[in-house]
């Protein structure tokens, strides 16, 4: 028998101090519901883990741009509809004042009503914002511009293509303010379709080509001018992030509201003739309403189809996560049972391997 060095409760010792360290890490993981707290505990699982839970917050944040999104729409759209419907009333004064039985002391009450409402769409297209941006005054349109003062793009339809146009000529003459079609004239140079129509109204030259090829110019004075350069940016619509990652956008071009896009500005209802122009107005009016409007109700399916699929993907990435993350509570709570048992008993032999050494008195008596 030996006293100096007691193996045995170095054996016993050892033993209950690596499941004490198991007990441990069974009470952390129990405390904090985690199955990996520390690098230690699983690195690579841990590493995954953290890339998860970026995709996780990341797509959080796509999904409330994307209701933004939603949100700037709908402003945009229920401001449309007033607009829609002001235009629809302004359509049936015309009517009735194109009717030969009133006298124009008639249509001077009914145009002071249209003049009314024509000051409240240009106040709506000024008055309509999110989060302190106007909506309505073209702000959020695609951009073009020319080398020339008198010319500039007010428009572009989406399948004319970003780059560098030419005009080879363009003469534009105005009468009584404004454009005298039959002495106005236009040729289309680079990236123009060879089959490009100008057409001449009031201020605007608008040019049109096959597959949907649509450009509008707002001509300010009289101008006789060749090789008038133009760039087509594709540029100023609202961009949206509504993805994790660069590049996953989407632009969201709002049509700008005023009496000039409308095609009604300068109309009037004072005289017959006057009222039969302006009613023959209303339907280019409507008509560029509900294209405004088509476009915005397009962008909102697309974006609430966007908002579900970002659920989803939260949804599912956040319980891959949690596969590696949390632990099986039933199960770390057997290892937690039976390492506190281990330990209890490990205590107990540790005593009992201390107290023999002891034993050696028995041979001095």
């Amino acid at each position: 028998m030996k006293i100096n060095y007691n193996i045995s409760a170095m054996v016993a010792n050892s033993a209950l101090q690596k499941n004490d360290g198991a007990l441990g890490n069974s009470l952390e993981k129990l405390s904090s519901g985690l199955k990996i707290n520390h690098a230690k505990d699983n690195a690579s699982g841990l590493a995954m883990a953290r890339r998860m839970n970026a995709q996780i917050r990341s797509l959080e944040v796509a999904n409330q741009n994307s209701n933004d999104g939603i949100s700037v729409i709908e402003i945009a759209e229920g401001a449309l509809q007033e607009v829609e419907d002001m235009v629809q009333r302004m359509n049936e004064l015309a009517i009735k004042a194109c009717n030969g039985t009133i006298e124009d002391t008639d249509r001077k009450a009914i145009d002071d009503e249209i003049k009314q409402l024509k000051e409240e769409i240009e106040r709506i297209s000024k008055a309509t914002m999110y989060n302190g941006q106007v909506l309505l005054d073209g702000s959020f349109d695609v951009k073009g511009y020319t080398d020339n003062l008198d010319l500039k793009v007010t428009t572009y339809s989406d399948e004319v293509r970003s780059g560098e146009y030419t005009i080879d000529s363009l003469t534009a003459v105005f009468v009584d303010g404004k454009l005298d079609p039959n002495q106005c004239s236009f040729t289309g140079g680079t990236g123009f379709p060879a089959d490009s129509k100008a057409t001449f109204e009031n201020d605007s030259l608008v040019v049109e080509g096959a597959n949907g090829f649509k450009m509008e110019f707002m001509i300010k004075q009289d101008m006789s001018a060749s090789s008038i350069n133009i760039d087509v940016t594709g540029l100023g619509e609202m961009r949206m992030q509504i993805g994790t990652n660069e590049g996953q956008e989407l632009d969201v071009r709002i049509s700008a509201i005023s009496l000039r896009t409308l095609g009604i500005e300068g109309y009037d209802c004072l005289t017959k003739e006057n009222s039969e122009k302006f009613l023959d107005r209303m339907d280019i009016a409507i008509s560029y309403i509900n294209e405004a409007r088509s476009k915005l109700g397009a962008y909102q399916n697309r974006l609430e189809h966007t908002v579900n699929t970002l659920d989803v993907s939260e949804e599912n990435m956040t319980a891959a996560y949690s596969r590696i993350m949390d632990v099986d509570m039933a199960e770390e709570m057997t290892e937690y049972t039976k390492n506190n048992v281990l330990v209890q008993a490990g205590t107990s032999m540790l005593a009992q391997a201390n107290e023999r050494p002891s034993s050696v008195l028995q041979l001095l008596q």
